[in-house]
C-alpha cells in the first residue's frame, strides 16, 4: 500500500471511530483532513481532465451550462495571457468571471497557482465577483474553503479579494506564483494604477489577466485596452447575443437571469439606440463624448462610482427636491437631494396642479425637505400657488421656489439664459468636479441617459446657449424631464447668484 493511500486509510478508520463515539467536532475537523486528501489526490485526474476544457469542467464539476459568449471567455482566458471583455446589462459577465476563477483553482496545485480580484469598490469586491465564486464553490463542492473575500485551501491562502487605495501600485505585491491569475471585474471604474499592478503580478507565461465590464466611460483605461492594438485579446457581448434575444437552447433558469428582448426594446424607446448609456447598457460598445455635448459621459461615469466613504449626518443636508412639471404628455418628476447625493425619485404621469401638488407635498413630509424648486413655466406656476396655499394651511414648511429658467443668467455675459446656466454649471460642472454624488439615485440610467442627451454652441453675442427642451423632444421623441428635475434638484450648487422667484 503506499503512503498516501494508507494514510486515507488510517484517515477513515479514525472516522469510523468518531461516528461511533459522537464526537462531531472531530469528526468534522477529520473530515475536512480526508476531503483535502481526497482532493489533492485527484488533482492531477482533474489538471489532465479539465485544465486544457473549462467549458466541459463547467458541465461536468459544476453540473451547470454556459452559453456561447460565455465560452468564448473561458476559452479566450485558457489561451492568452491578458483577455478584455466589454459586455451590456445582464449578459452574466461576473458570473462567468467567476466560474474563470474557480476552473483555474481547482485544477492546478495550491501554492502553484492564485487568483486576485479587484473593482471600483471593496463592496463590489465582495458582493459581486466573489459572492458568485461562493456559489460555484458549494455548487462543485470544491476544495477548501470559501469566505467573502478569500479562498483557503488547507490553511494555504490561493485566492483573495481586493480593493487597494486607486493610487496604490503595490496594493498587490508579495504574491509570488506560476499561474496567477487576476480578475479586473467592472473595469471600466478601476483607474490606470491599478492596472499597472495587476500587470505586475501576471508577467509569467502562465499568467493570466480577465478585465471585464460594462463600457459606460469612454476616457477610462479600460476602453485603452479595449482599443485594436492594445495587445490584448477582445471580445465584446451584446444583449443582442443573448440567448434570449437569439433564440438559443438554454435552461429555464438561465434563460430568466439573463436580459430580455423586453429590456432591450423598452431602453431603445426610452434612451434612444444613439444614447451612449444605451450603446453601453445594451451593445456593450464605448461611444465618444461629443464636442458639443454638455454634459461628457466620461465626467458622469466617474460620479457614478459607488462612494464608500459613510457620509456624516451634516454631508447629507441640505436635503431639497427638484420638481419637473409634465405637461403636452411628459412626465411630473420629482427628485430628492442630500448633500451632494442625488436620491429618490417619484414620477407621476398627470398635468394637472391639483394632483401634482399632493404629489410633491407627500415626498417633502417622507423626505423632510426644507426647499422644493419648481419649473415655473405653464402648469408648474399652478403647482407653486397649490403648495403656497398648503403652507399657509400649516401643512409643511419648506420653502417653495419656483425657478423661470427662460429668465437671465446671473452670468448674462457668458450664458444665453439660466437654463443655459444650469446646464453648464450644474449638470457640466458637478460632474467634472465630482461635485455630486449619483451612484445610488433612483433610475439613475434614465436620468444619466438625459443629461448626456443636450447640445450646447454659442449665439452671435458669443454666449453660451443649451438645446431647448422643445428641441431636444423633436430631435428624439422623448423629453429630459428627470435630468431636469435632478437639476433642479441641485440649483444654486455652483451657480454664482440664486434667481428664486
Amino acid at each position: 500500500m503506499t503512503q498516501p493511500t494508507a494514510d486515507l486509510a488510517h484517515l477513515r478508520a479514525q472516522v469510523d471511530q468518531l461516528v461511533r463515539a459522537g464526537d462531531t467536532r472531530q469528526l468534522k475537523a477529520i473530515r475536512d483532513k480526508l476531503k483535502s486528501g481526497l482532493d489533492k489526490r485527484d488533482l492531477g485526474v482533474r489538471t489532465s481532465k479539465y485544465g486544457a476544457h473549462p467549458v466541459r469542467w463547467v458541465e461536468e464539476r459544476l453540473r451547470q451550462t454556459v452559453w456561447s459568449k460565455q465560452r468564448e471567455i473561458l476559452h479566450a482566458v485558457r489561451d492568452n495571457r491578458r483577455t478584455a471583455v466589454r459586455s451590456g446589462h445582464g449578459v452574466g459577465k461576473s458570473w462567468t468571471a467567476a466560474l474563470v476563477a474557480c476552473w483555474w483553482l481547482d485544477t492546478h496545485e495550491p501554492g502553484e497557482a492564485f487568483v486576485v480580484s479587484t473593482a471600483p469598490t471593496f463592496s463590489q469586491v465582495r458582493a459581486i465577483l466573489w459572492r458568485y465564486i461562493r456559489k460555484h464553490h458549494r455548487a462543485g463542492d470544491l476544495a477548501g474553503r470559501v469566505n467573502q473575500t478569500e479562498w483557503l485551501i488547507d490553511d494555504e491562502l490561493v485566492g483573495y479579494g481586493r480593493k487597494p487605495a486607486d493610487t496604490d501600485e503595490d496594493g498587490f505585491q508579495g504574491i509570488h506564483a506560476r499561474y496567477v491569475l487576476v480578475i479586473l471585474d467592472e473595469a471600466c471604474g478601476i483607474p490606470g494604477q491599478l492596472w499597472t499592478a495587476a500587470d505586475a503580478l501576471a508577467t509569467g507565461p502562465d499568467c493570466r489577466i480577465l478585465a471585464i465590464g460594462n463600457p459606460d466611460n469612454p476616457a477610462s483605461h479600460f476602453r485603452k485596452v479595449c482599443t485594436p492594438g492594445s495587445g490584448w485579446t477582445q471580445l465584446t457581448i451584446s444583449a443582442f447575443d443573448s440567448p434570449n434575444l437569439t433564440g438559443e437552447t438554454i435552461p429555464e433558469g438561465m434563460a430568466a437571469a439573463l436580459v430580455s428582448r423586453e429590456w432591450v426594446e423598452e431602453k431603445a424607446r426610452d434612451w434612444g439606440e444613439e444614447n451612449p448609456i444605451y450603446r453601453a447598457k445594451v451593445l456593450g460598445e464605448f461611444t465618444q463624448d461629443a464636442a458639443n455635448q454638455v454634459v461628457r459621459a466620461s465626467d458622469v461615469a466617474a460620479c457614478r462610482l459607488p462612494d464608500e466613504k459613510r457620509a456624516t449626518a451634516d454631508e447629507l443636508l441640505p436635503v431639497e427636491l427638484g420638481v419637473d412639471v409634465g405637461g403636452g404628455g411628459d412626465e411630473t418628476v420629482i427628485r430628492e437631494r442630500r448633500g451632494r447625493r442625488a436620491g429618490r425619485e417619484w414620477r407621476a404621469h398627470t398635468d394637472r396642479p391639483e394632483k401634482i401638488a399632493p404629489l410633491v407635498l407627500a415626498a417633502v413630509k417622507e423626505t423632510g425637505a426644507t426647499a422644493v424648486k419648481i419649473d415655473s413655466i405653464g402648469i408648474g406656476f399652478g403647482v407653486i400657488g397649490e403648495l403656497r396655499n398648503a403652507a399657509n394651511r400649516g401643512e409643511h414648511t419648506a420653502q417653495i421656489v419656483g425657478v423661470n429658467v427662460s429668465t437671465a443668467a446671473s452670468r448674462p455675459d457668458k450664458y444665453l439664459n439660466l437654463r443655459a446656466e444650469m446646464w453648464w454649471e450644474l449638470g457640466r460642472g458637478l460632474s467634472e468636479r465630482g461635485g455630486w454624488d449619483l451612484c445610488g439615485m433612483d433610475n439613475g440610467d434614465t436620468a444619466v441617459a438625459q443629461m448626456l442627451e443636450p447640445r450646447w454652441d454659442v449665439d452671435p453675442s458669443g454666449r453660451i446657449r443649451v438645446e431647448k427642451k422643445e428641441e431636444i423632444k423633436k430631435r428624439l421623441g422623448r423629453s429630459p424631464d428627470n435630468a431636469d428635475a435632478l437639476l433642479l434638484a441641485f440649483y444654486n450648487s455652483g451657480i454664482t447668484r440664486v434667481r428664486w422667484l
